[in-house]
């Protein structure tokens, strides 16, 4: 599968509600982020959908590769600001995608 598009190089504060589903954009093309809006059809991608686990602000990725998903795990720190909008780099043989 190809590597997802790199919507932002930081989260996404967004306050969820205790068991509550969420769709999360798995993506990076939905236009809704970091929800899903359907963007991903016909990409290989789908969303990846979680209930909160309790009330309150969550910090959720924006550049697909956390190993964490929902959640930002600080991997978007390696992306600048030029490769937002693109697709992420092939993490290569010797290291997982991204944890979705």
């Amino acid at each position: 599968m190809s590597q997802p598009v790199i919507a932002d190089n930081q989260p996404k504060a967004v306050t969820l509600q205790k068991g509550k589903k969420y769709a999360f954009c798995a993506c990076g093309h939905s236009q809704t982020q970091p929800f899903c809006d359907g963007s991903h059809k016909g990409t290989g991608f789908g969303p990846k959908v979680f209930e909160a686990e309790q009330d309150g602000e969550a910090f959720l990725c924006q550049c697909k590769q956390t190993s964490n998903a929902p959640y930002c795990d600080g991997t978007h720190q390696q992306f600048s600001q030029a490769q937002v909008g693109q697709k992420a780099p092939d993490p290569g043989p010797d290291k997982q995608g991204p944890g979705l």
